[in-house]
């Protein structure tokens, strides 16, 4: 069985989304922005862009994306992300400083629906035995660092590391979990994206925790 977010309202307006992110795409220095995402620039022009252990090619005349050696699409919705990080990286060092998403602008607002669609299926899923998480984080590309009670890194992109802990239940207190990111991260994605980006990798864990 394959596992799915709700069908709820969706982050993205997509066509809306999409002609912005064509708009600004058009304006670059493609070179620049290599520089500042971590992406290459490949010889025919094209930009190789890794995302979640992933690689992917980005036509920037076209403003698309697509996985190399796959006949499979890429979605419109992965498609905005990939293409918003690119164009809005600024290669601002990482601060070493962590922090949630309540502290992104307007994190406090929005942070219901992004603990609903992220941080509450993950504990749900990995609650109760916190480690199997680190076993499904080969999915992405995921490390364990030590922390909580079971805890990943995930490069999501060249420059954005997210942290994924999870805590067990004790006596008085039911499991928990939540998702950290270096303070830099609005100088890569919007909190909009940074809502896809979790949502794609709780749903990739728990689908491969599922599957094994």
């Amino acid at each position: 069985m394959v596992y799915e977010p709700p069908k709820d309202k969706p982050v993205y307006n997509l066509n809306i989304a999409y002609e912005i992110v064509r708009e600004k795409l058009a304006k670059v220095n493609t070179k620049k922005q290599c520089e500042n995402s971590g992406a290459e620039l490949q010889s025919n022009g094209s930009v190789k862009l890794i995302y979640l252990n992933q690689v992917y090619n980005l036509d920037i005349k076209k403003a698309d994306v697509s996985l190399p050696g796959s006949a499979k699409d890429v979605s419109l919705r992965d498609k905005i992300l990939l293409l918003h990080y690119f164009v809005q990286a600024k290669g601002t060092p990482q601060t070493q400083k962590q922090i949630t998403y309540r502290d992104l602008p307007g994190g406090l607002v929005y942070f219901p629906t992004f603990e609903k669609r992220t941080i509450q299926p993950l504990v749900e899923h990995f609650g109760d035995i916190p480690r199997n998480i680190i076993k499904a984080g080969a999915a992405v590309g995921g490390s364990n660092v030590f922390m909580g009670d079971a805890s990943l890194l995930i490069k999501a992109f060249p420059k954005v590391p997210i942290y994924l802990i999870i805590w067990a239940s004790d006596t008085e207190l039911p499991p928990g979990g939540n998702l950290l990111f270096d303070s830099n991260i609005t100088d890569y994605l919007d909190p909009e994206d940074v809502t896809v980006v979790c949502e794609t990798i709780t749903w990739r864990l728990i689908n491969y925790a599922n599957s094994v």
